[in-house]
């Protein structure tokens, strides 16, 4: 208002002036605010006076604080929910039918013949799945999400883990809330032992608590595990703390595959993949792959994948195909060359100008072009179909991950805490 009286021109001033109107107006709606909260309506007396309903109010407002806080760990933990089914049905995983049998035991049988579990009889609340990296933990969990007719809660530690002192532990309790207020439930925990591993002194007194309350929520007091599994894996199992280590009913080791797995492995790896592998194929992959794990077996079979497109890529010449009801004339690479006894001998002995004309036409032995890949139509390529041939080659340069001596460490914690999958 001062500057508004020393203003001469009209046109600011009119500015000046309507900004102090929005001013006033604003100041008058921020008094009557906080006049309403000075003087609130009153309400219903109570025998305890004035003091008790600013208490319940103060109560009321504290229970709102929490709910709100216990949605938004809620609503953070919501991504670990597994929406869409994997689509891992238990006949793709091969062997393992020890683990196999646990889990249905544990979540197929209560849902489906309620009538089996009554008085004393009850399914298992935690089973722990342990074993050499790659023989199929996590295969496994994505098997049970696939069959169970249950909400199913992927978990790793990235989940619960907070810089937030507390936090982290109410992130557990809310995991267990959400689970509990579903009729059937699994919690699946990859790498337990980043969160689990056994209580020492030197550790941090948060990564303590977490430990204390999933204690609490496996197996407390209060705790209610009806309809709900805890499913673990890890590859450590003796660097589990023992209290997590006893909560977890049925403990199963996940071995490297036998013979006989190894070579259904193959065939499921390859799928509808276009090849010529017969039975005794796969049966010889099997045998030649010992010590090797699920994760092994299938970077071996895409290598074996991928041999077709090295050939192509490295084939000089490419010859006609038979007939396979394509409009296009398909044109495959020569696996003649360079045993064919015209081309290379010829070539050979031929000038560079005689070379580019041989090119042109083809090879009057094997009926060959010689180009090279980036040569043919992507329409009149026809890609070889994998053999045993390309395996076998495969099969020379493929090496295991698991190392022979890191095994008999699970077979001793298996005769000591463990059974046999």
């Amino acid at each position: 208002m001062t500057g508004l009286k020393h203003e001469k021109n009209q046109a600011v001033k009119d500015t000046i002036m309507g900004r102090v109107m929005g001013y006033m107006q604003r100041a008058e709606t921020l008094k009557k605010v906080l006049d309403e909260q000075a003087n609130p309506p009153a309400g219903p007396k109570d025998s305890g006076g004035g003091g008790s309903a600013a208490a319940m109010a103060k109560k009321d407002d504290k229970e709102s604080d929490g709910d709100k806080e216990m949605s938004r760990l809620k609503t953070q933990l919501e991504g670990a929910i597994v929406a869409e089914k994997p689509n891992v049905a238990w006949d793709d995983v091969a062997g393992l039918l020890g683990a196999k049998e646990a889990l249905k035991e544990a979540v197929i049988l209560p849902r489906r013949f309620p009538q089996l579990f009554v008085g004393k009889r009850r399914p298992w609340r935690g089973i722990l799945l342990y074993g050499p990296p790659g023989t199929g933990k996590s295969f496994l969990a994505k098997a049970v999400a696939t069959e169970a007719d249950a909400k199913f809660f992927s978990i790793s530690s990235s989940d619960l883990m907070s810089k937030w002192q507390g936090e982290s532990e109410k992130l557990v309790k809310s995991l267990f809330e959400m689970a509990r207020a579903e009729e059937h439930a699994i919690i699946f925990i990859d790498e337990i032992d980043s969160m689990c591993g056994s209580r020492s002194e030197g550790e941090s007194e948060s990564s303590r608590r977490v430990k204390t309350e999933f204690l609490v929520q496996m197996q407390g007091v209060s705790t209610q595990m009806d309809g709900l599994l805890v499913l673990g894996a890890t590859n450590v199992p003796w660097e589990l703390d023992p209290a997590i280590r006893r909560r977890f009913e049925k403990r199963i080791y996940i071995p490297l595959p036998e013979a006989n797995a190894r070579a259904t492995m193959t065939r499921l790896n390859l799928g509808d993949t276009p090849n010529s592998m017969l039975p005794e194929n796969f049966e010889t992959v099997g045998a030649r792959t010992d010590g090797f794990s699920g994760s092994d077996l299938s970077v071996l079979v895409r290598e074996a994948l991928m041999e077709p497109l090295r050939v192509c890529q490295l084939a000089k010449q490419f010859s006609p195909a038979p007939q396979t009801g394509s409009p296009h004339v398909m044109l495959s690479p020569c696996l003649k060359y360079p045993n064919c006894p015209r081309c290379p001998m010829i070539l050979s002995t031929m000038s560079e100008d005689a070379k580019a004309a041989a090119n042109a036409t083809p090879c009057s032995w094997c009926g060959a072009r010689r180009m090279s890949l980036y040569d043919v139509q992507p329409e009149s390529l026809l890609v070889p179909v994998v053999n045993m041939t390309m395996f076998e080659g495969v099969l020379e340069r493929a090496r295991k991950s698991v190392d022979s001596s890191e095994l008999q460490k699970f077979v001793d914690w298996t005769h000591e805490f463990g059974q046999e999958g």
